[in-house]
């Protein structure tokens, strides 16, 4: 039956708020990010001022499409659409490019050390990962139209 949905489980949408949270919680780093003013600059260790200042704009941008990208992806898996993966796809795009620009352009490793500065970002890679993968997987079970 076209247009026909299946009632997707409690679980999903445990998920689908968390999605919203953390999605949220990346735009909130990125307004913060680019709104800092020189004193709160000021704050930050002087190996972190030095990443941030020299960040390009086309990784600023990235980091944008990300976080914003995403949280359309989250609000979209809550209102059961399946353009949902498509955006988390982009949105996985985006970390790449903005962590490919950290870790093979930027000081970051020789500054802050590998034990440092790579937990965080891998960790929001296999979550932007795992968002592509449940919103796929949310498709295939007919709980996204």
């Amino acid at each position: 039956m076209a247009g026909w949905l299946a009632k997707p489980p409690f679980w999903f949408w445990i998920v689908a708020v968390l999605a919203v949270f953390w999605e949220g919680a990346g735009c909130f780093a990125y307004v913060t990010q680019v709104t800092m003013s020189d004193a709160d600059m000021a704050k930050l260790p002087a190996a972190q001022q030095e990443i941030w200042r020299m960040m390009p704009a086309w990784a600023t941008s990235a980091y944008a499409v990300a976080v914003w990208v995403g949280l359309l992806g989250a609000i979209s898996l809550l209102l059961r659409k399946a353009w949902a993966r498509p955006l988390f796809i982009a949105s996985l795009i985006a970390v790449l490019v903005q962590f490919g620009w950290t870790f093979l352009y930027s000081p970051i490793l020789r500054t802050v050390g590998a034990a440092q500065a790579i937990p965080f970002p891998a960790a929001i890679i296999l979550i932007a990962l795992f968002l592509v993968w449940f919103a796929g997987h949310a498709l295939r079970r007919g709980w996204l139209n």
